[in-house]
């Protein structure tokens, strides 16, 4: 699908309402499908990727069920069970995130079980849990690293893991395998990567303690309670930028998720001066939460992006890019080379096609440097998603400043992670 976006001649005005955090609403599921009880997830996100993750765990006898469209009751004892001696295939779709974390809570049951997934999750790495999952004595074979993974359930002793990576998607792994290993389990890493894991099965009752860069799990049981999920962060930041950058724009995005290990973006904004401020701030179930005003900025300044500031905002980096092309001087990006692991290579791919629409942008080994100007970006050309959402995403918001039009070639995989992106940008034009 090509889409085409033109330059808007007005600035976005009004309050949208930021649909479901993606990483929250993953944890939702998954941890209340190993609880014991029942409860309701309310605010479940609406993208394909979390739905893939729901899917799988129905198809593992629990009982999940939609009351309305945001809203899931989850009821289990606290014990997956296939019910079938032969367990189909599992599939997580294009998620990256219900396949490395699920490889935990399948890798200690008493069953085995296959995860699969389309094309693009196929040609992204898994050795990062296989590892560690392995030293507790997992056993899992792969594709040289790479989807399918078969995993033949055992009973796991607890390790503590010295992590290269700042991940939350390797440390949650870790830890769902610690919550039924024998023996204390701790994940330490260079940075601090988001916690939602950590915050969600505190929550939920788990043994769990932080200290620094280090968590640590012993063996616990998950008790189900009422999950309401708050907005994401990550759909937030395209509107954040369109805001700073697309000329008389003032809006309020409601209900934005503002977990401190999420929000890079909003400290990258302040640093390069930009008009944001946050609003109503509160907590929601061990999260927080607030909204965000943002208004149209002329005189946005270049900083530089690294160290534990990565971890912080690694998927709004593409369209941090856009930002930084309005911003005067050079914005340096670097200590980013797990981005090339993303549904694409994405400094590749992100400077590749953003220099077709004139954008001067250089790439770099481990990530990329932005020489800004602020003023239109050139357009007038097509460029392509390569199949990856936030891609995508953040060409249509240099496209809404674009003095030519700027076509999107493979549009259509906006709606695996924010089916309702185009809507909620009409509210604000209208």
């Amino acid at each position: 699908m090509l889409k085409v976006v033109k330059k808007l001649d007005k600035g976005l005005r009004g309050e949208i309402i930021i649909p479901a955090d993606k990483s929250v609403s993953h944890r939702a599921i998954m941890f209340s499908s190993i609880a014991k009880g029942q409860c309701a997830i309310r605010n479940f996100s609406s993208g394909a990727d979390c739905h893939s993750t729901l899917n799988i765990f129905k198809q593992l006898g629990v009982n999940i069920e939609f009351v309305d469209e945001k809203t899931v009751h989850v009821k289990s004892n606290g014990v997956l069970n296939s019910k079938k001696i032969d367990l189909p295939p599992l599939d997580a779709g294009n998620s990256g995130t219900t396949t490395r974390l699920i490889s935990g809570i399948l890798a200690r049951q008493n069953f085995d079980s296959i995860i699969v997934g389309d094309e693009s999750l196929s040609k992204r790495p898994m050795r990062r849990v296989i590892e560690p999952l392995t030293l507790m004595g997992a056993e899992i074979s792969s594709t040289e690293g790479h989807l399918p993974l078969k995993i033949f359930g055992r009973k796991l002793q607890g390790i503590s893991y010295q992590s290269k990576l700042a991940s939350a998607q390797v440390k949650s792994c870790v830890l769902l395998a610690g919550l039924g290993a024998e023996g204390k389990t701790t994940f330490t890493e260079p940075y601090i990567s988001r916690n939602h894991t950590e915050l969600l099965l505190d929550y939920l009752g788990a043994d769990i303690k932080t200290e620094a860069n280090s968590v640590t799990i012993y063996p616990s049981e998950l008790s189900a309670r009422d999950i309401t999920v708050v907005g994401d962060i990550s759909s937030a930041a395209f509107f954040i930028v369109a805001g700073l950058i697309v000329e008389g724009s003032d809006f309020v995005i409601k209900n934005v998720g503002l977990n401190p290990t999420r929000a890079g973006i909003i400290d990258v904004v302040n640093r390069m001066g930009g008009g944001i401020n946050v609003l109503n701030q509160a907590l929601c179930s061990g999260e927080e939460v607030g909204d965000i005003r943002v208004q149209y900025n002329d005189r946005l300044k270049a900083c530089v992006i690294e160290g534990e500031d990565i971890p912080k905002l690694i998927d709004e980096l593409p369209v941090i890019a856009v930002l930084a092309s309005q911003a005067e001087g050079d914005t340096v990006v670097k200590n980013a080379e797990d981005l090339r692991n993303k549904e694409s290579d994405r400094i590749k791919c992100l400077v590749s096609e953003l220099i077709k629409i004139g954008v001067n942008i250089e790439e770099t080994p481990d990530g990329f440097i932005v020489h800004g100007k602020r003023g239109k970006i050139k357009g007038g050309a097509e460029l392509e998603s390569y199949h990856d959402h936030r891609l995508a995403m953040s060409f249509y918001v240099a496209g809404l400043i674009s003095k030519e039009d700027v076509g999107i070639n493979g549009f259509e995989w906006t709606k695996i992670s924010f089916p309702e992106f185009e809507e909620l940008f009409g509210l604000l034009v209208n």
